[in-house]
């Protein structure tokens, strides 16, 4: 900008178009300055942005299931009569009040809100011993399935329930079982019943893989 203050017209002359091409630039960010101070949300803003200012400033939509309403799975379980004295007295903080829960939710039985699978675990080797499905009714979470022979995990997969309880000798180690069933439930009559089960041996070799065996129900 030191053209605009040089004596004479041949200065004027040789920094005419060095000011205009600054003015257009300063232009250029006042109106970019602007464009994100109304509304916008600066670096954090990611993708087609300019597709949501046409549609205007709503409030965004949310699908209904995007966040499912959050439990008290660790209250679920100790004011559940379904759940047996001894697991109650293994669920226990491990450090602080963090407790050896693990919880999903998911569509199992197809009610209006998610199911929740809760799976109680030791603190030490996280072994499951206890694993449930609490289904919304009225406005309260009912026990519809539990298994309790440790090790035992269920989980959600794509709608089934699935539930991996390890299978041990009587010579094996709690670190080393011999192999595992894998049994699918699903929903049918207000109810869980078994579709299907699978066992696999695990082999002897260190990092050997297990061998499925289909069982008949």
């Amino acid at each position: 900008m030191r053209g605009l203050t040089g004596a004479g017209p041949t200065a004027a002359r040789g920094t005419f178009p060095a000011v205009i091409t600054a003015m257009v630039v300063l232009a250029a960010l006042g109106f970019f300055a602007a464009a994100c101070a109304t509304g916008g949300t600066g670096a954090r803003d990611e993708g087609p942005a300019h597709a949501d200012a046409v549609a205007g400033a709503a409030s965004p939509m949310l699908s209904p299931s995007a966040t499912p309403d959050r439990v008290d799975a660790v209250e679920l379980v100790k004011e559940d009569p379904k759940v047996s004295a001894e697991v109650k007295r293994q669920l226990k903080p491990c450090v602080g009040n963090e407790y050896p829960v693990d919880v999903s939710y998911g569509d199992l039985t197809g009610g209006s809100a998610s199911d929740v699978v809760v799976n109680v675990l030791t603190c030490g080797d996280a072994v499951g011993v206890g694993s449930y499905v609490y289904r919304e009714h009225g406005g309260r979470y009912t026990n519809v399935f539990k298994a309790e022979e440790p090790p035992v995990y269920a989980e959600i997969d794509r709608g089934d329930l699935v539930v991996t309880k390890q299978v041990y000798e009587k010579s094996d180690a709690v670190t080393n079982p011999s192999g595992e069933n894998v049994i699918t439930y699903r929903w049918a009559s207000d109810r869980f019943t078994e579709e299907y089960r699978t066992h696999s041996e695990y082999g002897n070799a260190v990092g050997g893989e297990p061998t499925a065996v289909p069982e008949s129900n």
